[in-house]
Order: C-alpha cells, then structure tokens, then sequence
C-alpha cells in the first residue's frame, strides 16, 4: 500500500510539474506577442508557440498517466 501511494504521489507531482512548465510557456509566448513586430520577433515568438505545444502534450500525457492509476485504484480498471 505503501508503495501504491508513492506512486500516486510521484504521479500527481510529474502532472503537476509538466503542468507548471505548460503555463510558464504560455507565459512566455504572451509576453513576446506584445513585442515590436520584426522578424527575428516573430520567429522568437512562433518558437515560443510551438514549446508551449511541446509541453502541453507532456503535460496531457502526465495527466493521462496518473488519471489511469487513480481509475484503477478507485475501479480496477486496468492501465492502459
């Protein structure tokens, strides 16, 4: 049970993290769409864009993992 828990806990933590690292990129992405419209601007801000992408499939496969361990937990459904 001990262990079951850790690995609840180490999952909600990796969701919550990758989460966090989502939003600090969107962040990020805002704050360059209100800059001076250059083309080094730009390309600096369709970057920021397509990492904010990046970590929001991490943060939805974080999500995915953990939400398959709590409908096991609470259900007996299988992981996928």
């Amino acid at each position: 049970m001990e262990h079951e828990v850790q690995n609840f806990d180490a999952l909600q933590g990796a969701y919550q993290a990758a989460v966090d690292l989502w939003v600090a990129a969107i962040r990020d992405e805002q704050a360059l769409a209100s800059l001076n419209d250059s083309v080094a601007e730009v390309d600096t801000w369709e970057g920021a864009g397509f990492r904010a992408e990046e970590l929001r499939g991490k943060a939805k496969a974080a999500k995915a993992k953990y939400q398959d361990a709590l409908r096991y937990k609470f259900f007996g459904i299988p992981q996928s």
